[in-house]
């Protein structure tokens, strides 16, 4: 992979200075909103194996505009500073895109896994978690993590457990971090937000035949081939939903150890299981195996999905990549420079900072959710059910004293009969935020001449609300 220009910061900050050119703010708010408040780093040992282990991590704070602030932890061996302080600020960026009140942060910790067996894993993040927690970097009010790339339900519900251990009289504890198990404290749906949160976006893109158009696209989401690069969390799930419920193809997976593809469309659930057998695509029966997974970057789709790594698409690679539609499921998978290349192009991005904000989304409701103790749909979805079943009963009675009765199908009384639980409010909730800020995107990059994508145009409409906040504070 060819190294961006001064790194994911620079790339992330390349793309705000292209923003903020074209909007009407003082150069003391500009610069006010791209710098990063802090980063904490922290180096902490740990007694493994007979021997004391020392681990480096970091919590960058971006934005404080808004408070608590939001942002994941990963666990991966590529964790540094610059990637760290790049994500808070895609963090800032995309909560004020989707308007959850949170400012930006990220935090990670410079480790494999796969090298600790899971008991090992939960001393490392308890005392990783215990770091951040003394000096209020993990706390319900001020700085809220999630999950990340290597961490997921369990790393949170042992950060939530050593936390409310610490802080044994908040009430709120819970609240500390989201992406926790249902048993912990977490949200129905909260696992495959992300995911679910693409799906919706192409879903929103393919409403408007003009931004089609723009891509050269026509049709639904049915029959599309889509390319989808990383098979985690976030692009099983994207992969899963597109070809279960909209029809359509997986052409092609790439993941580290090469690629399989089929024209004809992949199983993405035989794969993700393969995978998880094997650790790899390679040897799966069901397409055929390219050991130079990048090469499929580039290959013929309709839509790509990077959903792994960023800068897999740079300007060393982006004149070759055919995809009319790249929609960002990771957080800068294409660099500033091949942003550049592939407008020229006529390539249509579907930027990270919205693409991939149903995990803070649904997160964020999580946090409500902690905060208010009680879970969603309790008090209400009962009631719902009696007020439709009064309908129900009122048609079907004014159907017999008709001269030719009729009658609802079984399909539809049972469907209109459910009372909405905790998990279709969460994807009423999700897909209302993804269309809102949809809308807010597309209103301002086609109702502007000078703004020439989405991405441009998803920073004007953030960077315009952040400084909105700071302005009200006095700034």
């Amino acid at each position: 992979m060819k190294a961006q220009h001064g790194g994911f910061s620079a790339s992330v900050n390349a793309m705000y200075d292209k923003a903020v050119a074209l909007m009407d703010l003082s150069p003391g708010l500009v610069e006010k909103i791209r710098v990063c408040n802090a980063t904490y780093t922290v180096r902490f040992g740990v007694r493994l194996r007979g021997a004391i282990h020392t681990f480096t991590g970091y919590r960058s704070v971006h934005s404080e505009h808004m408070e608590p602030v939001k942002g994941g932890i990963r666990f991966a061996m590529a964790v540094d500073q610059d990637e760290v302080e790049a994500l808070a600020a895609l963090m800032t960026y995309k909560c004020a895109l989707v308007e959850t009140p949170f400012g930006g942060s990220k935090g990670g910790l410079c480790i494999d896994p796969r090298d600790w067996e899971p008991h090992e894993m939960e001393q490392i993040t308890r005392r990783f978690a215990y770091e951040l927690i003394k000096r209020d970097l993990i706390n319900p009010a001020q700085n809220v993590p999630a999950p990340d790339m290597g961490t997921g339900e369990r790393e949170m519900a042992w950060i939530s457990d050593q936390y409310q251990r610490m802080n044994t009289t908040d009430i709120n504890g819970r609240a500390c971090v989201t992406g926790k198990p249902l048993n912990a404290g977490g949200i129905a749906g909260r696992v495959e937000a992300t995911g679910r949160g693409v799906q919706y976006g192409l879903r929103e893109f393919f409403r408007h035949p003009d931004d089609m158009a723009a891509a050269g696209l026509t049709g639904t989401l049915e029959g599309k081939r889509v390319i989808v690069q990383g098979l985690g969390n976030v692009g099983y799930h994207a992969a899963s939903f597109l070809r279960a419920e909209d029809g359509a193809k997986i052409t092609a997976v790439i993941e580290r150890d090469g690629a399989v593809h089929a024209e004809g469309g992949l199983d993405v659930e035989a794969l993700r299981e393969h995978i998880g057998r094997t650790g790899g695509v390679k040897d799966f029966p069901g397409g055929t195996y390219e050991a130079d997974g990048t090469r499929l970057l580039e290959a013929e789709c309709d839509i790509l999905i990077p959903a792994a790594l960023e800068g897999v698409i740079h300007e060393g690679n982006a004149d070759r990549v055919k995809a009319p539609l790249i929609i960002e499921a990771a957080n800068g998978p294409v660099t500033a420079e091949a942003d550049e290349i592939l407008r020229k192009k006529g390539c249509v991005i579907i930027p990270d900072m919205y693409a991939n904000a149903g995990g803070v989304t649904v997160s964020y409701f999580e946090w409500v959710k902690n905060l208010s103790h009680i879970r969603f749909g309790r008090m209400q979805r009962r009631a719902e059910e009696a007020r439709h079943q009064l309908l129900v009963d009122e048609l079907e009675r004014l159907s017999r004293n008709r001269d030719t009765a009729w009658t609802l199908s079984d399909d539809f009384k049972k469907n209109y009969l459910r009372g909405a639980g905790e998990l279709e409010l969460v994807r009423s909730g999700l897909d209302d935020t993804m269309r809102a800020a949809y809308g807010a995107m597309r209103e301002t990059w086609h109702a502007r001449d000078d703004v020439p994508d989405m991405r441009t145009a998803a920073f004007i409409v953030a960077i315009g609300r952040i400084a909105a906040s700071y302005q009200a504070k006095g700034l």
